[in-house]
């Protein structure tokens, strides 16, 4: 199973922010939508950072409530992996659990395509068993 399979189970819609947006629009963003990440983009829609509910934990404790204020450019990730819909879920999962990240944009041609979390390949992961599971049962009841 490959990136494109999740991306068309859960869809392609990517809510993003901009770096210029404050910490306080972010949080309520996250709040608002149940998400635990948001791809940065800037005017012209490129990826230039990607910030999670962790980064505003972190940061939250360091600065207090002054965070609010800020810029999501200032606490953004700015080297951000990204994947491709033709690559493999069970090598990103991998991945993502190895270097503990749990959000990955997926990107083609340097435009932003999608989002997938580590949530959604572990459902596509269950998905994939499951089908193999049925498989195996009806081959040797055959």
């Amino acid at each position: 199973m490959h990136i494109a399979d999740v991306i068309r189970g859960k869809g392609a819609d990517v809510v993003t922010i901009g770096p210029s947006a404050t910490v306080g629009e972010l949080i309520a963003l996250i709040a608002g939508r149940n998400i635990g990440a948001l791809p940065v983009v800037d005017d012209e829609g490129h990826l230039v950072g990607i910030v999670s509910e962790r980064d505003v934990v972190r940061r939250l404790h360091e600065m207090g409530s002054a965070l609010l204020a800020q810029h999501v450019s200032e606490i953004m990730t700015t080297e951000v992996t990204t994947c491709s819909p033709g690559d493999s879920v069970v090598d990103l999962a991998r991945v993502m659990t190895e270097r503990r990240f749990r959000h990955l944009p997926v990107v083609v041609d340097g435009e932003l395509r999608g989002i997938v979390s580590i949530g959604d390949l572990v459902k596509a992961r269950i998905d994939m068993l499951e089908v193999e599971r049925e498989q195996l049962a009806s081959y040797i009841a055959s």
